[in-house]
């Protein structure tokens, strides 16, 4: 079975790792339990989006990149291929919406 929780928890993981900092580190900084931040990366937990964020910042990564590389991960265990580039037809929705100021 596919769990989001156990990627999100792998890629928090990874990117702790590369930049060489301890789950105490991360966890003090996020003001979050170090048992907790434990578990999220091991896929034990589900975080809500307020403590993905919180850990975001203490790994100074913009929790966009993260969820991309949670993303990709997933596309590849689901076979699926993503685009290099943003297809024509929502780059035309996205400039539309864009004009109107609703972006």
């Amino acid at each position: 079975m596919l769990l989001v929780r156990q990627q999100i928890g792998d890629v928090l993981r990874d990117f702790r790792l590369q930049k060489r900092q301890t789950l105490r580190q991360v966890a003090a900084r996020a003001s979050v339990a170090l048992g907790y931040l434990s578990e999220i990366e091991r896929g034990q937990k589900e975080a809500s989006s307020e403590i993905l964020l919180s850990i975001a910042e203490a790994l100074d990564t913009p929790i966009s990149l993260i969820m991309r590389e949670v993303s990709d991960r997933l596309a590849v265990l689901e076979g699926v291929e993503i685009p290099d580039t943003v297809p024509v037809e929502m780059l035309s929705n996205f400039d539309s919406q864009l004009v109107a100021g609703r972006l």
